[in-house]
């Protein structure tokens, strides 16, 4: 693959404690933290994170390069024991040929046309939670928005809405994700994966109760279940997959497969649709121009996927908070032999890592970073935006799966909510959590207002 034509001059970064090197300051305020290596130092900048060495990158032609190299010259790092336990061995881990089997077996059943087919439990699912509104009445925005998409997910991964299993499954993931979003910051990052931790602990009871309920729904849909029927669901379409060689998914690749779709679907979306609807609540002029194109597109029927295209405005308000607000925020690959970026040579082991958070707020790319501007994603902007300058789904060969599936249901679901109802929040900023997406701090405890 040829050089990228901007050079890389990586410069030393802040001076670490050994043998922690720069962990302390990242973990007391990662998001802060990577701010400050691109703006203190520039666009590559060595720096440790406890014994690892590490380069940061900020510019959009080295991310484009190294995330398209990631399969040649980088591999795939494991970001800690916690983070196994919940995906396994699935894609998002799996490296060289397993990877690429393990992907052509899952990427059919969330192409265009299977996500076509899902748009209507979409709304259907968004519908029915809104129908439950009503006037005055506060809601914690962000356990709405959970409740929406977990339906969502469970609907068109397993094929049915799970009751009240599906409120334990919610719960078990919650904290999974928190604990692997605090091992993430902290030294359990490198603690020995025997070692339990109050914190492991936790995590293997949440993963026990994922690992209950997918169980059981994988053996419904291999036929020891008489009710269940006919079905096009994900699972169904994962146990049916086969390799060129005729070889299925083993029932632990299922497994990893369909928890790890569960929670990208979920988690991103829900976390999309949280912020989102976080800053149309401060920007009235965003929200009046949203409200007008659902009345001219939709004239008050439910959005469908054939909408979907002519939504551009209401797509373009997903784009822009999904910049400010990127739920993965963070992205590694490590250095095999042979790898370089720019022209120059990267160490074998070096962990380089890119940042969705820094280089969407990088205000060399997007005039006025901070603030929300989805007018900046209009067809007929002046100011246009490099590649790779906005990418919170990843790139090259490992650019997310569920891509087209979390953007399409982040749309229909806001169009679905917001032809019935506005939902008012205070005005006091909200500062994100880092975990594994970046929830809000605080609740956000929102006035519903029908329309």
């Amino acid at each position: 693959m040829p050089a990228t034509t901007l050079p890389l001059n990586p410069v030393p970064g802040p001076r670490g404690l050994p043998p922690l090197g720069n962990l302390l300051a990242f973990g007391k305020d990662p998001l802060g933290f990577l701010t400050r290596l691109r703006d203190d130092f520039g666009d590559a900048v060595t720096w440790s994170l406890g014994p690892r060495r590490s380069l940061f990158i900020s510019h959009p032609q080295h991310i484009k390069e190294l995330l398209a190299a990631r399969e040649d010259t980088y591999e795939i790092l494991e970001i800690g024991w916690a983070f196994r336990q919940i995906t396994g061995r699935s894609v998002i881990l799996s490296k060289g040929g397993d990877w690429r089997r393990k992907r052509s077996l899952v990427q059919p059943t969330v192409r265009p046309r299977q996500v076509r087919a899902y748009a209507d439990a979409m709304v259907d699912c968004a519908g029915a939670a809104v129908d439950g509104w009503r006037d005055g009445e506060r809601v914690d925005v962000r356990a709405e928005m959970a409740l929406i998409t977990q339906r969502i997910v469970l609907r068109t991964l397993f094929g049915n809405d799970l009751g009240e299993q599906a409120g334990a499954l919610g719960e078990a993931m919650d904290v999974a994700e928190r604990e692997v979003g605090a091992e993430v910051r902290g030294i359990g990052l490198f603690l020995p994966g025997w070692m339990r931790t109050p914190a492991r602990r936790r995590l293997l009871a949440a993963v026990e109760v994922i690992d209950s309920e997918v169980d059981r729904l994988i053996g419904q849909r291999r036929g020891r279940d008489p009710g269940a029927g006919e079905r096009d669901d994900l699972v169904t379409r994962l146990l049916a997959a086969r390799d060129e060689e005729g070889r299925p998914l083993s029932l632990r690749e299922v497994r990893d497969g369909a928890v790890t779709l569960w929670a990208a679907g979920h988690e991103t979306t829900s976390t999309a649709l949280t912020w989102t609807l976080y800053l149309l609540s401060r920007d009235r002029a965003a929200r009046g121009r949203l409200e007008a194109e659902l009345h001219e597109v939709l004239a008050g029927r439910p959005p469908t996927i054939d909408d979907y295209e002519r939504l551009t405005w209401t797509r373009q308000i997903i784009k822009e908070a999904m910049r400010l607000y990127p739920p993965v925020w963070l992205i590694p690959a490590v250095a095999r032999e042979g790898a370089t970026l720019g022209g120059a040579r990267v160490p074998v082991g070096t962990t380089v890592w890119c940042s969705t958070w820094t280089t969407h707020r990088d205000p060399r790319w997007f005039p006025g970073p901070g603030e929300f501007r989805p007018q900046r994603w209009g067809a007929d902007t002046p100011d246009a935006v490099p590649d790779h300058a906005w990418f919170p789904f990843g790139g090259g060969p490992r650019t997310c799966l569920g891509a087209r599936f979390a953007q399409v249901e982040a749309a229909l679901v806001l169009a679905t909510l917001a032809q019935r109802f506005r939902l008012e929040l205070p005005q006091a900023e909200v500062a994100p959590r880092v975990g594994l997406p970046l929830q809000p701090v605080t609740p956000l405890l929102a006035t519903v207002r029908a329309r």
